[in-house]
């Protein structure tokens, strides 16, 4: 018997919705023992099978384990990719990405963007193993000034760009990109997948730091590299990988899978608390300008809203009124608010940027930089209402 005729063998299957797959964080339930919490796999070599032959794809942990291969099928569903890899830190994957390229590669990148990788590749150009040019993500489309066609192999973006929150349109860069002949790389540490999905906005590899949002609780260094196509540049990144071993070992697999189920409801409630901060600052007297691209008054907005779908995210930085010491002073009078270096995590940060880049470094004196936490946002507003009073004070 049939009920209400349907045949159950012709009923489609839905698909699983990102949401979904982040929440259950595994692929599919332990085979061996119906686990729904995937197993830590931490052996360093694996044995082969009576006909010498591996098992599976794993020989050697130096090459990437059944714990990292399961986390990397995840965020690679998440981002709509064919391929993903795990890397030991955002900035071995960043470093990985420039070995891969040809000697004396020309690569245009940001002069706003995550410092590390902007210090590397500048280190790189110094000794002659790339060639790169700087553009100002604050200037709409100025990345078409220094792409040579036929020539530049790599155009590199960040958006919302780490700390003064510029916005690069990514279709447009893609396009650029593309009529150059160069591959389109986005870092979207700050636009995790519940918002942006660089990929099907033409990007060709899209950049996390894992370290930040898709953890979450400030427990793992990771970094994920995501492909529209599983061959060419992904196979060159992959080996770089392996002859630097740093590939994602499993246990900080498992704390990054583990971090994954709660990343969509983390980022909407952090995205919406940050939004409701940078409100409240934006008619603070002490504050001279809240950088956020949540607000329609930041010049950047009606672009993050076309492809920030998911919220905005919960990096901002102000601007305050006064100086650099004024500005350390804020960070360390907050009382919620923990003065440290990253963003993302389940606490709420404050940094003065200038301090940590150094004096070369072209971020305002008076600039601090938020990451919000899920503490309630009216208490992280009176916090910081607090330490701007005191600071001025002082």
């Amino acid at each position: 018997m049939n009920p209400g005729g349907i045949d159950a063998g012709r009923v489609p299957v839905p698909e699983i919705s990102p949401e979904s797959t982040a929440a259950r964080g595994m692929t599919s339930p332990d085979s061996s023992t119906g686990s729904i919490v995937p197993p830590i796999h931490l052996s360093s070599t694996f044995a082969r099978d009576e006909r010498y032959d591996a098992r599976n794809p794993y020989t050697y942990a130096r090459d990437g384990g059944p714990t990292a291969r399961e986390a990397e099928d995840i965020l690679r569903t998440l981002e709509h990719a064919e391929a993903t890899l795990l890397f030991t830190s955002g900035m071995s994957a960043l470093a990985a990405v420039l070995e891969a390229l040809p000697m004396g590669a020309h690569v245009v990148i940001p002069d706003r963007m995550y410092h590390g990788g902007l210090a590397w590749s500048r280190r790189l150009a110094r000794l002659g193993r790339i060639r790169a040019d700087c553009f100002h993500p604050g200037e709409r489309g100025s990345f078409l000034d220094v792409l040579r066609s036929g020539e530049t192999r790599l155009l590199w973006i960040e958006t919302p760009a780490n700390p003064e929150c510029w916005i690069t349109d990514i279709e447009a860069a893609s396009r650029a990109a593309k009529m150059a002949g160069a591959l389109l790389l986005v870092d979207s540490t700050t636009a995790p997948p519940p918002t942006t999905r660089a990929l099907n906005l033409g990007a060709n590899i899209v950049f996390h730091s894992g370290t930040k949002y898709l953890n979450g609780h400030s427990d793992v260094t990771a970094g994920v590299l995501s492909f529209r196509e599983a061959g060419g540049i992904c196979e060159e990144i992959e080996s770089v990988r392996k002859f630097h071993g740093t590939a994602l070992p499993g246990f900080e697999a498992w704390l990054l899978m583990r971090g994954l189920r709660t990343l969509f409801v983390r980022f909407a409630r952090i995205s919406e608390s940050a939004l409701a901060i940078a409100t409240a600052l934006e008619r603070h007297p002490l504050v001279d300008r809240v950088l956020y691209p949540g607000l329609p008054s930041h010049p950047g907005h009606g672009i993050a809203a076309r492809q920030m779908t998911g919220g905005f995210g919960g990096m901002l930085s102000i601007v305050i009124r006064g100086n650099a010491a004024q500005a350390r002073d804020v960070a360390r009078r907050c009382r919620l608010f923990v003065p440290a270096t990253s963003l993302g995590g389940t606490e709420s940060l404050i940094e003065h940027r200038k301090s940590i880049e150094g004096e070369d470094s072209p971020v305002p004196d008076g600039l601090l930089r938020l990451s919000v936490g899920l503490e309630t946002a009216a208490e992280l507003i009176e916090d910081l209402n607090r330490a701007l009073s005191l600071a001025t004070e002082a």
